[in-house]
């Protein structure tokens, strides 16, 4: 573990540069880990995909199952959180510790220091903030039309696929943002002992040293995630736990030890 670092400090370590290459073997090394404790992996993905499921199910009694569309697209902003588990599991068969569920779960409350819950509460914020502009959007485009919400057809109107186009560009705008703070923060407050804001401010900077590499890590995590959870969230019992694995093996190429 490294030292404690003061709030408001420049960043934890000097990013390295990454090749595209570095996003294939992280994701190659998330595979070895998901097949060394696919337990894990089951398990955390299992949550999200109950999750996923619940929010179906749940519009659609209420009779609004076009609100689902802004929610499933706002939904991956919390994969991180649900990777911090598989995190730990990597660092454990990287460190060559035992595996159980009591210490991969105990990491979930973060390291006692509210860092972790400190950026739960920011990412809530800015899910809400994305409800909040969903929710703008649908009203200036279908409401002002005369159309209703309680059906999914309303997507196939003019005025729907207007909604989707524009709603789609700010929401991957709000994705990126959350995606650059979060991407190498998670696993390093796990990692080391530091605060939320330092550890925001060297993802940051790690994105922007290597745009493209981070950029196509994002892509490729949007686009795994959308398609697993298209066959009714199953394929998220696959592409979840790969990907926990693989952000931390990014994270320890990003960051030097």
């Amino acid at each position: 573990m490294s030292e404690e670092i003061v709030p408001g400090t420049p960043p934890a370590a000097t990013p390295r540069k990454l090749e595209i290459d570095d996003l294939k073997a992280a994701l190659r090394a998330g595979l070895a880990d998901f097949k060394k404790a696919p337990v894990f992996g089951l398990f955390f993905a299992l949550v999200y995909v109950l999750g996923g499921l619940g929010l179906w199910f749940g519009l659609g009694a209420a009779g609004q199952p076009v609100w689902f569309i802004p929610i499933a697209a706002g939904f991956p902003l919390f994969a991180p959180f649900a990777a911090v588990g598989l995190y730990e599991v990597s660092r454990r068969i990287e460190a060559g510790e035992p595996l159980s569920f009591g210490p991969v779960l105990s990491v979930l409350g973060g390291r006692g220091d509210g860092q972790l819950a400190l950026m739960a509460v920011l990412v809530l914020i800015i899910f809400g903030f994305w409800i909040i502009l969903a929710r703008g959007i649908f009203a200036i485009f279908l409401a002002q039309s005369g159309i209703g919400f309680e059906s999914l057809g309303v997507l196939w109107s003019l005025p729907g696929v207007t909604m989707l186009l524009l709603g789609s560009l700010v929401g991957a705008m709000v994705a990126l943002a959350l995606f650059s703070i979060t991407v190498i923060s998670l696993p390093m407050l796990l990692d080391r002992e530091i605060d939320f804001v330092t550890a925001m401010i060297t993802s940051v900077e790690t994105v922007r040293i290597n745009p493209q590499v981070m950029v196509t890590w994002a892509a490729v995590i949007a686009g795994l995630l959308f398609g697993a959870m298209i066959p009714a969230f199953l394929g998220l019992f696959i592409v979840l736990p790969v990907l926990g694995h693989a952000t931390w093996h990014l994270y320890r190429r990003a960051i030097p030890s």
